[in-house]
């Protein structure tokens, strides 16, 4: 069987017959699930791209996966949160894409990693509430106040789904990509052993060095220059 036509039940591939077999067993365990699977070949390598559900209508990510999760090695795993304007738009607003990159670099070169993608916009406040905090920045404040200005918190992201998924996927343990130190407490509080955090800081460009400033001073994202 071809490896892109696999799926994964707790990082194993499962052919038919054990699908059979762990068919009473999924229906009583399974908070995620997987609803689809494909090769992804990208610039930075070849991947296995899974879409992945939970419980509820925002309980969704796109997984990419490299290698096996539950083997010898510690998979590096970055959770990330989409953002339209960065990882599509190229906007220099944020470091977005250029930690998406990086990511996806590292990843590629790790004997075995997985990459989150989760509709978190905004730092969890949505695309169209996302450009009405860019209005407000654009007026003088930061990436914080505007977000309480419209009603939400700093930072309004949950992780629970995220180890869920990625317990689903059979990494319990992981290499943390992140500067975030709230994703990392979340994620060990959640069940996931982070067994060494990552720096995940691209070459800082003029134009986000005050973006990142408040994120380190305000949100206490481990920023190393700033």
């Amino acid at each position: 069987m071809r490896e892109s036509l696999l799926l994964y039940y707790e990082g194993r591939p499962v052919t038919e017959h054990m699908r059979k077999k762990k068919k009473t067993r999924r229906r009583g365990a399974a908070a995620v699930k997987i609803v689809a699977q494909a090769a992804l070949p990208t610039r930075f390598g070849r991947f296995t791209i899974l879409g992945l559900e939970g419980r509820g209508k925002a309980e969704t990510a796109v997984a990419l996966v490299r290698g096996r999760l539950n083997g010898k090695g510690v998979p590096v795993v970055r959770i990330h949160s989409q953002c339209l304007t960065g990882d599509v738009l190229t906007s220099r607003r944020c470091d977005c894409r250029a930690q998406l990159e990086l990511s996806l670099r590292a990843i590629a070169k790790a004997p075995s990693g997985v990459l989150l993608y989760l509709p978190q916009e905004g730092r969890g406040i949505g695309l169209m509430n996302k450009l009405r905090a860019y209005e407000l920045q654009d007026r003088g404040m930061d990436t914080v106040e505007a977000n309480e200005r419209l009603g939400f918190a700093a930072d309004s992201r949950d992780y629970r789904f995220c180890a869920e998924a990625l317990r689903r996927l059979g990494a319990r343990r992981v290499r943390l990509l992140s500067n975030n130190p709230d994703k990392v407490k979340q994620i060990e509080r959640f069940g996931i052993e982070v067994v060494e955090r990552l720096p995940c800081q691209p070459k800082v460009h003029h134009a986000t060095r005050s973006y990142l400033q408040t994120k380190k001073s305000k949100l206490g994202h481990l920023l190393a220059g700033l």
